[in-house]
């Protein structure tokens, strides 16, 4: 918990036991959904706020450049994973809260590109964040696939969401951490797969 002074250690031992408590189908499921995105040529969707923001993100980079072999990253003809995390345009997200409200800040990015088929992966550590729970229910509606990064006790986002993976536990940076080290395992095995199939546009 936060405030509570553990040796580096003790930290790589608790991280450990709370990684060995995820639900492994659920995170293979999330790896899915990836791959399916990919293969069809449709869109992956990005979002959350504060440190689940910078989680997007970084997934975002990771699954469109570390998906490529780096004798690719110039090959045209490869095909590449279509993700955008709807975190980073900041003149969008200021404009949108200033004008409307925060809770349509990432909603009205969907309603511009998002088209059906496509996915929305959303880091809600609460699961409450309005704007998150506002996406997400918009993405239901116009059939995109949704997929939830939970901590806590999942909430409004567990509910809502159609899939996805939760960290029971009331610790954000830990919950937080947990997110982290499964998604590089999702970067890692879109990338084994793309390689494999020696699929091109």
């Amino acid at each position: 918990m936060l405030g509570t002074t553990l040796d580096a250690s003790a930290y790589v031992d608790r991280l450990r036991a709370e990684l060995a408590r995820i639900d492994t189908a659920a995170v293979e499921r999330w790896a899915d959904i990836v791959f399916d995105v990919w293969n069809r040529g449709s869109t992956l969707y990005l979002i959350g706020n504060g440190g689940s923001a910078a989680a997007a993100s970084h997934l975002s980079v990771d699954l469109g450049k570390g998906t490529l072999a780096a004798d690719r990253l110039r090959d045209e003809s490869h095909r590449r994973l279509r993700v955008v995390s709807l975190t980073d345009n900041v003149p969008w997200l200021t404009a949108v809260a200033n004008d409307l409200d925060y809770e349509q800040v990432f909603v009205q990015q969907l309603m511009s590109a998002a088209v059906s088929g496509d996915a929305l992966m959303a880091f809600s550590g609460s699961g409450n964040s309005p704007n998150v729970l506002a996406a997400v229910d918009w993405a239901n509606r116009h059939d995109l696939r949704t997929f939830g990064l939970t901590g806590f006790d999942g909430g409004r986002l567990k509910e809502l969401q159609q899939d996805g993976v939760h960290v029971d536990l009331h610790d954000m940076g830990m919950v937080e951490s947990v997110h982290v080290c499964l998604f590089h395992w999702v970067v890692d095995d879109l990338y084994a797969r793309t390689q494999k199939t020696g699929r091109y546009a």
